[in-house]
């Protein structure tokens, strides 16, 4: 294993750390936790909101932590979802007295965590909701999920629930802004590699020279076919129909696209899949609105992308627009 670390087992607490050395001008470790927040959370007046999961996927989600954006996030280990203890320092460092949404994928471990957090929080006299995030057309019922996994299409979620918050909207109004971007994405990735998680010291899995697995999760879960490697516009037209195929697209709709990449995918190769993405989208009926390219949601080291695509109404495009300052998303 070739990594730039010390003691495999402190990543993640080295690397809180070092964000917050880097960025100390706009995020904050919350005492002895794991949880990264706003400097100046809670934010009078707004309703808090909160994500997280397991690290290795940075930017997610401590990277989304700012104006328009989360105002905490949790870190749990690498690959494995944060303690419930942990999760409620998260909420009460977001909590202002105006509610607090909890944006959570759709992992086994996510949803039980965040939602005992919630009930220890409420019982603090916090008022907690939440919504689960489950974009990912791939598979359904995969390793440690029931249902559809939540993946890229996430951070479409935190900017426009983040947007949503800090208009000033109630805590009701923010879930439904959150709840109809869910409604609205879907996504689909593909690897070339595994990944390495630095505890283990070698990857989890293999996948041979000339070979990529279509539909493989964020944590290398098992996708829905291993193949022979393709052709840039191959691999689009296979994400693509498959994200179309769900019917939540059609003709004469406004979307967004996120073509994001899995930690060791270059940029040159992700315009590439993003010229194909871009044309068949465009063959389909649709018109592109807005696209973002690059890093949004790792998995470590592994080589791979997804493609992510939101329907837009008026209210989704607006709150798109809205200013956001954190560290992986600006506009």
């Amino acid at each position: 294993m070739k990594k730039i670390v010390n003691d495999p087992n402190e990543v993640v607490q080295e690397m809180i750390l070092g964000m917050v050395a880097a960025h100390g001008d706009r995020l904050k470790q919350v005492p002895d936790s794991t949880v990264l927040a706003r400097v100046q959370s809670p934010v009078k007046g707004k309703v808090g909101l909160v994500s997280g999961g397991g690290s290795g996927h940075e930017p997610s989600h401590a990277g989304y932590v700012g104006k328009g954006m989360l105002d905490a996030a949790v870190c749990g280990s690498v690959f494995t979802s944060p303690t419930p203890d942990q999760v409620l320092e998260g909420i009460k460092a977001a909590d202002s007295g105006s509610g607090v949404l909890l944006i959570i994928k759709n992992y086994t471990g996510d949803v039980m965590n965040f939602e005992m957090a919630a009930e220890l929080a409420e019982i603090e006299g916090v008022t907690v909701d939440k919504v689960v995030v489950n974009d990912d057309v791939a598979v359904e019922d995969s390793t440690f999920t029931t249902g559809r996994r939540g993946i890229a299409g996430t951070v479409f979620v935190h900017k426009i629930a983040g947007a949503k918050a800090e208009s000033g909207a109630s805590l009701s109004e923010v879930k439904a802004a959150a709840e109809k971007a869910i409604s609205n994405v879907r996504s689909m990735g593909m690897a070339l590699t595994s990944c390495t998680i630095p505890a283990a010291g070698k990857p989890g899995f293999e996948i041979g020279e000339n070979e990529m697995e279509v539909g493989m999760g964020i944590h290398g879960e098992p996708g829905i076919a291993r193949t022979e490697i393709q052709s840039a516009d191959e691999i689009a037209s296979v994400l693509v129909e498959k994200i179309l195929d769900d019917g939540v697209h059609t003709s004469g709709d406004e979307v967004a696209v996120m073509i994001n990449g899995l930690g060791s995918t270059p940029l040159m190769e992700l315009y590439i899949l993003n010229l194909k993405v871009n044309g068949l989208l465009k063959e389909k009926g649709l018109s592109i609105y807005k696209t973002f390219v690059g890093e949004y949601m790792t998995a470590i080291d592994m080589a791979g992308c997804s493609v992510s695509v939101l329907k837009l109404d008026e209210e989704l495009k607006e709150l798109l627009d809205s200013p956001s300052d954190t560290l992986g998303f600006r506009i």
